[in-house]
């Protein structure tokens, strides 16, 4: 039978793809095609929704963005070899932050594959490797909706992350069985007999500290952790460089966020016997560093969700698990021993003084910003002053790129607010991170989405003038960023936009633009 004929079969693949994806509960595709994804969106179906990104690296982080908000997989369109390889950058970040997507791309007709026709991808399923979980080009046009609800299934997998499809353009119109719809348990239970034994260690050390990262935030642990926390009176510490809140920075337990630094980290926890790691590496380091990784005499022990961060930590005993399922278990430990309630962190005295600085900015933030407002944020220099003077109250209010890379915040942001449209999205950015995707703000304003963009202008990139001084350097090269106008970039794709320069004019400035919902908006605040 030729692989043109038209078999007794029930759909065609693009029928059968859309119908899973209803399924799935994932109606809304960001993407940024090309001519070899055409054929996929022939009678696009009423009920679905394209986002349209100007550039891939968007299209991944709105995507990344919306997953993480919706807890359910982004789905992504790219444009072959080029628009994936634009795109990496972001995939990398949505990795390291575990968020759940199916990228699928196109790929030239097959019969001309073998005359390397002009976009093609050659080797496409290992051009993402090995920053998706799992990737595939299929064989037939027939096998694409079982390769699609692979990487679906895959990518809803602890850990979470992205997948990659290939599929070559002319198989969308091919005939093929469809593909019945799968239940697969997400919850991982960790082992019962290590975890009564962590159980019991806790209940009876001195005094524990906890160190908490993303994925408690991710297995939604929050009220399980602020239980955890209060029964056994441990002081509480984010985890370095963490890309979600997992406990309220105004608890009494919480003092803090560990440096990305092995020998700060072990200055931070000194004192305690014993340190749980709830949903975090250990540790995060950015610098190099020497010596021990906890403190002497300490004892550590570490709940994950991914197998591979905890098989390279350092020190400890570890337990791949959920992490709601987990703290549950430990919740259900022997009573603690008697302990006095430890000092929790010291508030930040107000910012005073006539300078427009980062500091200042935050401390604004908090005190104008509505009620349950989400914070995205991508301004690394600024890092510091928001820990200080802004914090992280609510469930699920805080989201940040764990992979360090530049040009996730603003499209995230868009992702979030499309995910969650009832509430206020407040994106925090740094002048130079905003460069990397301020086409993004053109799909805010098409979707109307009431985003506020406040970009924190120092007009260089701070973060490496910073980093600089820890290398010894006098000078840094390629940091400046002078001449940029935010506005004016706004306003061309039809964003409003002010910009402020003094303090005073702040709070008015903050006041209009968080107030709006019904439509995007951009602050260029230029700091000291």
């Amino acid at each position: 039978m030729s692989g043109h004929s038209t078999p007794q079969r029930q759909t065609t693949v693009r029928a059968a793809v859309f119908d899973l994806f209803r399924g799935f509960g994932t109606t809304t595709i960001f993407g940024n095609p090309g001519s070899t994804e055409l054929p996929m969106f022939r009678d696009f179906p009423a009920d679905f929704r394209y986002v349209l990104a100007l550039q891939e690296m968007v299209a991944v982080s709105m995507a990344d963005g919306y997953a993480q908000a919706t807890h359910n997989a982004g789905l992504v369109n790219l444009h072959s070899a080029t628009g994936l390889g634009h795109s990496l950058g972001a995939v990398f970040t949505a990795y390291k932050n575990q968020a759940p997507l199916v990228i699928i791309a196109g790929q030239q007709a097959r019969s001309t594959l073998p005359f390397e026709p002009f976009l093609f991808a050659e080797r496409a399923a290992d051009f993402p490797r090995p920053y998706v979980k799992w990737s595939c080009e299929p064989a037939r046009a027939e096998d694409v909706p079982a390769a699609i609800a692979r990487a679906y299934y895959t990518a809803m997998q602890p850990p979470r992350g992205p997948t990659f499809v290939s599929v070559p353009v002319d198989d969308w119109d091919r005939f093929c069985e469809p593909v019945k719809l799968r239940r697969l348990g997400k919850v991982v239970r960790g082992d019962p007999q290590l975890l009564a034994e962590m159980a019991e260690a806790l209940s009876a050390c001195v005094r524990p500290v906890f160190v908490v990262g993303a994925a408690v935030a991710r297995d939604d642990a929050w009220d399980e952790i602020v239980a955890l926390a209060e029964r056994h009176r441990a002081r509480v510490w984010a985890a370095p460089n963490s890309g979600r809140n997992s406990f309220p920075e105004d608890h009494a337990l919480f003092v803090g966020f560990l440096a990305a630094d092995r020998e700060k980290i072990v200055a931070s926890l000194a004192g305690h016997d014993l340190v749980l790691v709830l949903g975090a590496p250990v540790f995060t380091y950015h610098v190099e560093g020497f010596g021990r990784h906890i403190p002497e005499g300490a004892r550590l022990l570490q709940l994950i969700d991914d197998p591979a961060v905890a098989a390279w930590a350092p020190v400890g005993t570890a337990v791949v698990t959920d992490l709601k399922a987990g703290i549950r278990d430990l919740l259900q430990g022997p009573e603690p021993r008697l302990r006095n309630a430890p000092a929790g962190r010291m508030p930040c005295a107000g910012v005073s003084g006539p300078a427009l600085t980062d500091a200042y900015l935050m401390q604004q933030i908090a005190l104008l910003r509505p009620k349950g407002s989400i914070i995205v944020e991508e301004a690394p220099s600024s890092r510091g002053a928001m820990h200080d003077y802004l914090p992280i109250l609510d469930r699920d209010g805080f989201y940040t790129c764990a992979s360090g890379g530049l040009g996730h915040g603003l499209p995230a942001a868009i992702g979030i607010a499309l995910a969650r449209p009832r509430e206020k999205v407040i994106a925090l950015l740094g002048d130079g991170s905003a460069m990397y995707a301020i086409q993004g703000l053109w799909t805010a304003a098409q979707l109307g989405l009431g985003v506020t963009f406040v970009i924190i202008k120092n007009r260089r990139y701070e973060a490496l003038v910073n980093f600089g001084r820890y290398f010894g350097l006098q000078q840094t090269v390629g940091t400046s960023l002078p001449g940029i106008n935010f506005c004016a970039l706004a306003q061309g794709q039809s964003v409003a936009a002010a910009a402020v320069d003094r303090r005073e004019a702040l709070a008015d400035a903050l006041r209009t633009a968080f107030a709006d919902l019904a439509k995007p908006n951009l602050v260029e605040v230029a700091v000291e």
